[in-house]
């Protein structure tokens, strides 16, 4: 799960950009980066670390042009190199840099191909270096002097014959304009919209349509499953369907977790979405359990709150906040090592205990992945003095590992994945627990657009929207998401640090 960004304007865009990856910071809290065009001049500023912390006053005098793109990186195999920071650039044709959300299932297969046929070097472990290259060999094959917007959605169209797995990217083509494209199946998000001015009319691409309000674009709409979006340095838009046999089924876990209330991602509204997984669970709640003695409804900060508020609504019980957040402490879902997750989570949250002295709680939650939050803010509630603790999950147990660009953990580390749902209550401490069902969530969110054909529930279900998941690619994909894989990469990136600190 990533953040991107494309702008076109007649004015420069530096700022904008920055503006953007802000409201997407929820998106990637691990790199940030912008690169610009100025005429034929490109101007690149990407590291490690938050947005507001990569990118200085400095570095914003430096980023010239009123061309641009901009990422916001969480890693999906848990490296935190500074090299893997987006965009990613190369020199031909043209000069093209590359933004991507998601993850190509094919990169290992693709990156031979590139070195063995078409002569290309990729020179970090990202897929999305590979997807940058693609795109580029593809657009070389159709290059002339002087570049056809044709030649574009060829170049699109290519990508989509070669490439497996989940992709949404915006891409910047030096002295030309900016296009943005996603996979036939559309599973992570790309919107784009515009915003009149006195000069013309300034177009911007970016992954959830809540980055566009915070500027003041219109949402035009979003792109659809692959299709390609072309915005040309002097203002005028173009698009066409790139894919033989494109269909819409988006990553259900965007409305679950991943997106923020205030987007609207394939014409569904995901505020609109969590309220009906609230009414959907209280139904399920009054069913399973007509006669409960639940005295107070609170959520865990912050995706739960609409689904949380409208469950309370439906069962006539309290709602109330009895958590306060530190909104210093990024989301521990997204954090690398559990010792680091643990002690986050008493670091974000600090109970009310006035809230929970000797009440039947019932805690709320978008969902649970790992546990290790959930167990911990049970075992907080008790501290704050709850008589019981029941626990509610907005989406049903999470058994299976993502491979669309979601970092979730391999299926031994996941709580759900050889646990019936009575397990997983007794597991992490609570006295009851309740899952959504899953038909009820694809119904949630399927109601907002009746064009959605599918979603993917992959992580639910282990039934892969894209079909071509081998138990081979998910066992390596398992060994490479461990926390021992990955503590042992971040291990070797200090050992590169400290090298480069002391030459």
């Amino acid at each position: 799960m990533c953040g991107i960004i494309g702008i076109v304007a007649h004015s420069p865009v530096n700022q904008a950009i920055y503006d953007g990856l802000t409201v997407l910071q929820h998106r990637g809290q691990d790199a940030a980066g912008i690169i610009t065009c100025d005429g034929e001049r490109l101007h690149l500023r990407k590291d490690n670390g938050l947005v507001r912390d990569v990118f200085h006053t400095r570095h914003m005098r430096r980023l010239y042009g009123n061309m641009g793109i901009g990422h916001v990186r969480y890693p999906t195999a848990g490296c935190q190199s500074s090299a893997e920071a987006q965009p990613f650039y190369v020199n031909s044709p043209y000069g093209v840099s590359l933004a991507h959300n998601g993850n190509l299932t094919n990169a290992n297969k693709l990156k031979q191909e590139l070195f063995q046929e078409d002569l290309r070097q990729i020179n970090t472990d990202s897929d999305s270096e590979v997807l940058l290259n693609v795109f580029a060999h593809e657009l070389q094959r159709h290059a002339e002097l002087k570049m056809d917007i044709s030649h574009v959605f060829k170049a699109v169209a290519g990508v989509h014959r070669r490439c497996r797995g989940a992709y949404a990217a915006v891409a910047m083509i030096t002295g030309y304009g900016v296009v943005a494209f996603r996979d036939p199946c559309g599973i992570r998000p790309v919107v784009y919209g515009k915003r009149e001015t006195a000069e013309g009319v300034d177009y911007m691409m970016a992954s959830e349509s809540v980055a566009l309000d915070a500027l003041d674009f219109e949402l035009i709409g979003d792109v659809a499953p692959g299709e390609a979006v072309f915005i040309s340095l002097d203002g005028q838009l173009h698009k066409q369907q790139c894919a033989d046999q494109p269909s819409v089924s988006p990553c259900i876990f965007e409305y679950v977790y991943l997106a923020r209330p205030d987007s609207i991602i394939d014409q569904v509204s995901v505020y609109k979405a969590r309220l009906r997984m609230g009414d959907k669970l209280a139904k399920k709640i009054c069913r399973v359990w007509p006669d409960h003695d639940i005295d107070v409804v609170i959520p865990i900060p912050d995706t739960s709150r609409t689904s949380a508020l409208q469950l309370a609504y439906n069962l006539g019980v309290k709602y109330r906040e009895g958590f306060i957040k530190n909104r210093y402490i990024g989301r521990t879902f997204i954090m690398p090592g559990q010792q680091q997750r643990e002690k986050s989570v008493r670091q974000k949250l600090n109970a009310i205990e006035l809230e929970f002295r000797d009440k039947n709680v019932l805690l709320v939650d978008d969902s649970i992945v790992r546990g290790t939050t959930s167990s911990q803010i049970i075992e907080m509630a008790r501290d704050a003095g709850a008589k019981k603790v029941y626990f509610a999950s907005a989406a049903p147990p999470v058994r299976y590992q993502n491979v669309y660009g979601i970092d979730m953990p391999s299926n031994n580390e996941l709580i759900a994945s050889d646990r019936s749902e009575d397990e997983v209550g007794a597991e992490i401490g609570a006295d009851w627990l309740v899952f959504q069902d899953l038909q009820d969530l694809i119904e949630a969110v399927g109601q907002g657009n009746p064009d959605i054909e599918a979603f993917d529930t992959s992580v639910f279900t282990g039934e892969y929207i894209t079909g071509d998941i081998s138990g081979e690619y998910l066992n390596d994909l398992q060994t490479a998401r461990s926390d021992a894989a990955k503590k042992g990469r971040r291990e070797k990136d200090d050992e590169v640090i400290d090298l480069h600190n002391t030459a």
